[in-house]
């Protein structure tokens, strides 16, 4: 028989022992921190470089093809790549600005796009 010691998951934002379950989600009353344990590991991976995730968690690779969400300016220009538009083909990258993908966009050419912005087709 299981006991509710056996379901305790500490809080990833503090560590303490306190947090408890709430319905659908962990909460940690020491620091106010809610959480989803199943999106909690995932965000762990991505944290701790295991791989590039799109803005929904899904996980992306080389050559995949993704759909841009918003309207993004394009730097130094007055162009606008429109929320939308697929990008396929996608190449991963290790930008230290928070740009992970390289792509090539149709009507504007090679640029660099942050993975939050994106979604997998």
């Amino acid at each position: 028989m299981r006991t509710m010691m056996d379901d305790q998951i500490n809080c990833p934002q503090c560590n303490s022992e306190n947090a408890y379950n709430d319905g659908s989600l962990w909460n940690c009353p020491d620091c106010g921190h809610e959480w989803n344990p199943d999106t909690a590991t995932a965000a762990a991976d991505v944290e701790a470089g295991q791989g590039v995730r799109d803005a929904n968690g899904n996980p992306l690779a080389d050559g995949d093809s993704v759909t841009v969400i918003k309207d993004l300016k394009v730097k130094g220009s007055s162009l606008v790549v429109k929320g939308g538009t697929k990008v396929k083909n996608i190449r991963l990258v290790d930008g230290a600005d928070g740009h992970n993908i390289a792509c090539k966009i149709d009507g504007i050419g090679a640029m660099n796009l942050k993975s939050e912005f994106v979604k997998k087709a």
